[in-house]
C-alpha cells in the first residue's frame, strides 16, 4: 500500500491555490451536511443529485422535476458515501491540485475540474448505459488532476508512505506513483467484475485531465517537465 504524504513541487505562478482549497472546503462542507442528515434524507439526496445513467439519458424521469437532467453530471462530484471516500479524494486533491491550478491559472483550473467531473461521468455512463444506480464522489475529477500532473510534472518528487514491514516515507518520481495508481484502475476496470467502485470514471477522468492540461496550461509550462 502506498499513501501519498506530500510532493516537492512548489507553486510558481500564483500566490495561493484558492480555487483548489475552496473546492476541498466546499466538498467537505457538503459531506458534513450529508453526515448530519437522517439516512433516508441522505439517500434521497444521493438519488436526486447523484449521476444516474438512465436519468441523464432521459430513459427514466429525473426524481426532482425542477432539476435539469444534466445537472447531476456536476453535482455528483460533491457528494460522498462515507468518510474514507471523502478523505482519500481530498488528500489527493490537496497534494496535487495546487500545482495544476498553478499551471492552468485560477479560472481555467475551475473549468478544468468541472470538465473532468463531467467527462469522468460520461466514461462511467458509457460502460453502464442501463444503470439506475447513482454515481457519487470526486474521484473522477480528482483522477483528472492526477492525469494532468503526470503530463506536466512526471519527475516531481512525491513522498509516499510505503507499508512494507513498517510504514516508511519514501520519495519517488510522480510518474512512478501515479503510473502505478493509474495502472491499478485499468486492471480493476477489466478484471474486477464490477463492484461499487466506478473504475471507468477514474480512467475517463485521467484521460480527460491529461488532454485538457495540454490544452489549458500556461504557455511557459513545458510538457513532461521539460525533459
Amino acid at each position: 500500500m502506498f499513501l501519498p504524504l506530500h510532493d516537492r513541487n512548489p507553486i510558481e505562478h500564483i500566490r495561493f491555490a484558492y480555487v483548489n482549497y475552496s473546492l476541498i472546503a466546499l466538498t467537505c462542507l457538503i459531506f458534513l451536511i450529508q453526515d448530519m442528515l437522517p439516512d433516508r434524507t441522505n439517500n434521497e439526496l444521493t438519488i436526486f443529485f447523484g449521476m444516474i445513467p438512465l436519468v441523464v439519458r432521459d430513459i427514466i424521469p429525473q426524481p426532482l422535476p425542477w432539476v435539469p437532467d444534466l445537472v447531476p453530471l456536476i453535482t455528483y462530484a460533491f457528494l460522498h458515501g462515507d468518510w474514507m471516500h471523502l478523505l482519500s479524494n481530498m488528500l489527493f486533491l490537496f497534494i496535487f491540485g495546487d500545482n495544476i491550478e498553478d499551471a492552468l491559472g485560477h479560472f481555467r483550473y475551475f473549468v478544468f475540474y468541472l470538465a473532468c467531473a463531467v467527462l469522468a461521468a460520461g466514461a462511467h455512463m458509457l460502460f453502464n448505459l442501463d444503470s439506475n444506480g447513482p454515481l457519487i464522489g470526486a474521484s473522477g475529477a480528482v483522477a483528472g488532476v492526477l492525469g494532468a500532473y503526470v503530463v506536466l510534472y512526471p519527475h516531481a518528487r512525491v513522498f509516499v508512505l510505503a507499508r512494507i514491514v513498517i510504514p516508511i516515507p519514501l520519495p519517488v518520481p510522480a510518474f512512478w506513483f501515479l503510473g502505478f495508481w493509474i495502472g491499478t484502475q485499468v486492471f480493476f476496470a477489466f478484471f474486477s467484475g464490477g463492484g461499487v467502485v466506478a473504475w471507468w470514471a477514474h480512467i475517463g477522468g485521467v484521460l480527460a485531465g491529461a488532454l485538457l492540461a495540454i490544452v489549458l496550461k500556461r504557455r511557459e509550462i513545458p510538457l513532461f517537465g521539460g525533459r
